[in-house]
């Protein structure tokens, strides 16, 4: 089958190019460099579109594919394949990844032109690119892991990217060490499930798991809460939620590939990959809705009191991924997934809006210091107006109102949906339409504060156009069934993931819904209005409450008091133990012994010629009287 002759080919290109980067980028001139790094994208792209269209003419008959290219580890009596797995799930996601990433890799081949390492840049991003597709495309979780250990490397190399700033080496580090708690959680789940099932095939797993676990069993239980362990560290939910926001210290294009196309949404697709797991035990899967829920709100709230724009976005993206959690802990598993591909689209283009604000206002990431650029700026006001109504679930217009609306119209009417639920993602919706327009109205309008430096060209603009496009149709192949019933989208997952089962509601319950959460949008964009639209004065004093919003609820301040401050405290006690002084003293010894016999190393061949005499003297002498 010429898929799964292509299939691999996905994979390639990206690392690919990173290789080529790697091992000859010095010699290239910087047209080549950026032409290698988005080109090696690009490729994958187009093989993925390839294998899309053959993909759904084959659907009907075949709904995956496999490809094992060759036998990974086969120790005892486990054995594991290099080998990939398409199905209507991983396509969403590999489409989503290697278009996005084309479009944010042409983005940087502009803003990152000036910069001295642009040849590791884009071999990093590579790098990310190639890792995000192994996770999404593995057939089994060894695999999976690998592309999930690949992306948090890749995440620390990015974030730390700027090495020579202490804070960014700080974030790298604070991203690596947090989300190492979810990648230890995985690990546990891993060899769990290989201890019961004697194999990590996700296909065979899900098929196994009903028959091996009851309902609530004890071990299909400690596996769903590992599981959620390491998605919620690698999609920064509550509680693991405080890496991302420093994150912001990377390049504005890898905040946007970081946060729409790669890491920040693999732990989504890990629950909806293992759903039959959380099938397995109701009360995990109801804490899954539950984390989301919570999290859409908390860091919702703290996205209102942000100036630096990118630090709103980062809040902002804590907060939808909250949605698609809510989505997966009520069993709504394609509307988790149609949300996530709609938020890249508009995410990424918020991300590369700013960044294109920050890089002509010669770094300035503060809100309060823009002001009247929709008239310096326009295609970027625009681009960027179209994507906070995207993310503002602005009703009708914008493909956000129809990926957000499923999600707050299942966490009620689905089996596991509840009032509360609801009410959370609703108040969730009338907090992202405040956020997001005060952030518009900051930035755009009011009185001109700075003059743009810089102009961007077509490699930053057409990536924004493009977007803006996706931001407003894209949720066209989903609409709701009231407005249509056209569910081309989630009857295409539905193929591998189960179809969410709701209660028998009234369609003018369902009308009743969206209109309530269309009026809050609106409210939300009207109080935004009247509030920033003229804004001129500098950035306003904060209260000890708003303060508290600003930092992220303080959930650093109570990490370092519990956890990394007693830890600091030890180590300090425990620097010079016995054991340390053992090693320490054996070095010193060493040292001296180095230092006596680095003396007769001095280059006088007198002394060498008399060591030498010396030493034939004494060796006669035993060899004539012993």
């Amino acid at each position: 089958m010429l898929i799964t002759e292509l299939l691999w080919l996905i994979v390639s290109f990206p690392f690919a190019g990173f290789l080529l980067l790697t091992l000859f980028g010095t010699r290239l001139s910087r047209l080549g460099v950026t032409t290698v790094g988005v080109g090696s994208i690009l490729l994958s792209t187009v093989i993925s579109v390839i294998v899309a269209i053959l993909f759904i003419q084959n659907i009907g008959s075949q709904p995956y594919f496999d490809q094992v290219l060759w036998h990974w580890i086969n120790i005892g009596d486990f054995s594991s394949d290099f080998a990939f797995h398409l199905d209507p799930v991983s396509l969403v996601f590999i489409l989503v990844i290697t278009f996005v990433g084309t479009l944010i890799h042409l983005y940087a081949a502009q803003f990152m032109w000036d910069d001295e390492g642009i040849v590791r840049f884009f071999s990093y991003m590579n790098l990310f690119i190639g890792f995000m597709l192994i996770l999404v495309l593995a057939d089994n979780l060894l695999l999976l892991y690998l592309g999930w250990e690949g992306v948090t490397l890749c995440s620390y190399l990015l974030i730390g990217y700027w090495y020579k700033n202490p804070k960014n080496d700080y974030a790298a580090r604070k991203a690596f060490v947090i989300t190492r708690i979810g990648d230890v959680s995985l690990i546990i789940a891993l060899l769990i499930l290989f201890t019961t099932f004697h194999t990590l095939n996700i296909s065979e797993i899900l098929k196994l798991a009903p028959h091996q676990w009851s309902m609530g069993s004890g071990w299909a239980t400690a596996t769903a809460i590992l599981i959620l362990g390491g998605a919620v560290a690698k999609s920064a939910q509550l509680p693991l939620q405080t890496w991302l926001v420093d994150a912001m210290a990377a390049p504005s294009p890898v905040s946007a590939l970081l946060h729409a196309a790669t890491m920040v949404t693999a732990g989504v697709y890990l629950i909806a990959r293992t759903h039959t797991i959380f099938e397995l035990v109701p009360a995990i899967q109801h804490l899954v809705a539950i984390i989301g829920a919570i999290t859409l709100l908390v860091a919702g709230i703290s996205a209102f009191y942000q100036h630096n724009i990118k630090r709103v976005l980062a809040y902002s993206t804590i907060s939808q991924i909250g949605y698609m959690f809510l989505a997966l802990g009520v069993g709504a598993w394609s509307a988790a997934v149609f949300h996530f591909m709609i938020h890249a689209f508009f995410k990424a283009l918020l991300f590369l809006g700013a960044g294109v604000l920050i890089w002509a206002l010669n770094d300035e990431h503060n809100m309060f210091k823009m002001g009247g650029l929709r008239k310096n700026m326009p295609p970027v006001f625009w681009t960027f107006l179209i994507a906070a109504a995207s993310l503002s679930s602005l009703p009708l217009i914008t493909a956000g109102f129809y990926s957000k609306d499923q999600i707050l119209w299942l966490s009620y009417s689905s089996e596991m949906g509840s009032l509360w639920l609801w009410l959370a993602g609703l108040t969730g919706t009338f907090i992202t339409a405040l956020y997001t327009f005060r952030m518009v109205f900051l930035t755009f309008y009011g009185q001109t504060k700075q003059e743009p430096t810089r102009k961007p060209g077509k490699a930053m603009t057409i990536p924004l156009i493009v977007l803006a496009i996706l931001s407003i149709i894209g949720g066209i192949i989903e609409l709701p069934k009231n407005l249509g019933n056209f569910t081309l989208f989630s009857n295409f997952i539905n193929q591998i993931l189960p179809s969410v089962k709701t209660f028998a509601t009234a369609p003018a319950m369902e009308w009743l819904f969206q209109v309530i959460a269309a009026v809050l949008v609106i409210v939300g964009i009207i109080i935004a209005y009247k509030r920033y639209h003229r804004f001129s004065s500098s950035e306003p004093d904060r209260n000890a409450l708003q303060q508290f919003f600003y930092d992220g609820w303080d959930f650093d301040r109570l990490y370092n008091k519990i956890i990394v401050n007693p830890f600091v405290f030890l180590s300090q006690i425990d620097k010079k133990d016995f054991v340390d002084r053992l090693y320490t003293d054996i070095a010193t010894v060493t040292i001296k012994l180095n230092h006596s016999l680095s003396n007769f190393q001095n280059g006088k061949i007198q002394r060498y010629a008399m060591v030498v005499a010396i030493g034939a003297i004494i060796t006669l002498t035993i060899i004539l009287y012993l």
